[in-house]
């Protein structure tokens, strides 16, 4: 990357203190960014990051601090102020209408009009063509919303904020749920920006791909600034010891193992969505014991319904699932844990926990009714908190009161809890769905270690997940899933991310089948 001559000064936050009640989200946090410059905001979970970013997008109002824009003290009170002063946001979450077309998208609350207020689509469509063209954004401005890739989705909130007269644009998470290829285009898009003179804030916790965009990056932790690095001069393990105030390890640590016997057979499965639409169609897979198996896709490829139609929780139409030889389709999720399944499942906050039990509740979820938990039908709660207290310690959960509600806990203690149950209920299968989505570094460590710790006891392991260098590196062997089928299974030491892209776009042909 050349490095470019950074001097005027865009974006300036001093001493920027947010307090929501008792609890400081950002403690006089300092951040500055220049013309040209793309800037990452680094940070563990909670740390602060988006609480900053929605302060300066005019979300949230700060308690004390200064914001100047290109030199001038600003008060942004709302995001109108905001777009007004060239500041443009792309949440994580898009924020498109689904049965609109791309330019209605765009030009929405500002629409061209003609004489007498008609709209003016034709134009409208010239604009967003010019405009797309201008950055390398090139979407067609005539096509649905809901008929197009989440990439594409992604540039038309990019399109969104640049038709608004964004100089300044955030971008919350912006690779979490994109194909290799579509991060690839992204970086060379956020390329295009910068060389326009636009400036570019990441929020993400993606340290690969901070050391691929950012020229600047800024730590926070626990709501204070840590640093602000030239990201050229800074390795990632660097930015990861800043970030959680420890060294961290990016290698997950698996011996040699020899998978044995078939635990897990999956045969033709199909599984219909919430809309009576096949979202897995004629699906195949096996897992054995001592092994992991990742299952690589782009969201919405049928990775949920899958989870599901295993776990009990949806019908599956035809197809068998059998665990070790015994057949389990469509048995309920309470059978399905008694012969030997347990799930850390991929929402956990509606599925894995119930907020409002304590932690010692919680972990007790699925064997409550057992000795030594209750006796006659009644709880022994001495005996639930005692039980509480040992994975409490074991599994590193913060805070340490096992009276403390489940909500209380951040994402990542949250599936600590979730991980402690789970485990310790010794399953024959266990399966993993987007076990680390949300996470920081340093939780993401610990899940892995516990999923191949898994592994070591000859336990068999189903990771789902959307992030392709977790599945690359803890699976042993990938599975790729495009509309509902498994397309390819290939050997985690052979496969490399052009391939596994390749295959989760629908690209590639059948490959690897035969190491089902």
């Amino acid at each position: 990357m050349v490095r470019k001559d950074f001097k005027e000064k865009v974006v300036e936050m001093k001493h920027i203190t947010k307090v929501f009640g008792n609890f400081i989200a950002n403690d006089h946090i300092n951040l500055t960014v220049h013309k040209g410059e793309v800037h990452a905001l680094l940070g563990e979970n909670g740390a602060g990051k988006s609480t900053l970013m929605n302060i300066l997008y005019g979300l949230y109002q700060p308690t004390s601090g200064e914001i100047y824009i290109r030199g001038k003290k600003v008060d942004i009170t709302n995001p109108n102020v905001a777009i007004k002063h060239g500041i443009g946001m792309v949440h994580q979450h898009f924020m498109l209408v689904e049965p609109f077309t791309v330019a209605e998208n765009i030009i929405l609350g500002m629409e061209t009009t003609k004489t007498l207020g008609t709209l003016d689509m034709k134009k409208a469509i010239q604009d967003v063509k010019e405009l797309s063209e201008k950055y390398g954004l090139y979407v067609d401005p005539n096509a649905k919303i809901h008929d197009i890739t989440v990439g594409m989705q992604q540039r038309v909130e990019i399109l969104k904020a640049l038709y608004r007269g964004a100089e300044i644009l955030i971008l919350d998470e912006p690779t979490a749920v994109l194909t290799p290829q579509e991060i690839h285009e992204l970086m060379q898009i956020i390329n295009n920006l910068t060389n326009e003179g636009k400036s570019v804030i990441i929020i993400t916790h993606k340290l690969k791909e901070i050391k691929m965009a950012a020229d600047y990056c800024t730590i926070i932790r626990r709501g204070k600034w840590i640093d602000t690095v030239d990201v050229s001069e800074t390795t990632e393990e660097e930015l990861a010891a800043k970030m959680v105030g420890r060294e961290v390890s990016f290698k997950v640590d698996k011996k040699e193992n020899k998978p044995s016997k078939t635990v897990l057979s999956i045969e033709n499965l199909v599984v219909k969505d919430n809309r009576g639409i096949d979202a897995v169609n004629g699906l195949s897979l096996e897992i054995k014991a001592g092994e992991i198996v990742g299952i690589a896709g782009v969201d919405g490829n049928g990775q949920s319904e899958l989870i599901e139609a295993i776990t009990g929780l949806r019908k599956i139409e035809s197809g068998k699932v059998l665990l070790n030889g015994k057949d389990i389709t469509n048995k309920t999720p309470r059978e399905i844990i008694e012969d030997g399944i347990s799930t850390i499942p991929e929402d956990r906050q509606k599925r894995g926990l119930v907020l409002d039990f304590t932690v010692a509740e919680n972990m007790v979820l699925e064997n409550y009714s057992k000795v030594p938990f209750s006796k006659n039908g009644i709880l022994d709660y001495n005996k639930i908190k005692e039980f509480a207290k040992e994975l409490i310690h074991k599994f590193d959960v913060r805070p340490t009161d096992e009276n403390v509600r489940a909500r209380a806990l951040s994402g990542g203690n949250q599936q600590k809890v979730i991980i402690a149950r789970e485990v310790t209920n010794d399953p024959e299968l266990l399966i993993a769905a987007q076990p680390t989505r949300g996470l920081d570094v340093g939780a993401i460590e610990f899940v892995h270690k516990a999923l191949v710790e898994q592994r070591h006891k000859n336990k068999a392991v189903l990771l789902v997940s959307l992030e392709l260098d977790e599945i690359m590196n803890v699976s042993d062997r990938i599975a790729v899933i495009y509309e509902g089928k498994i397309v390819g299974i290939l050997d985690a030491k052979e496969a490399d991310e052009n391939t596994l892209g390749l295959l989760m776009a629908g690209g590639g042909g059948e490959r690897g089948q035969e190491s089902k």
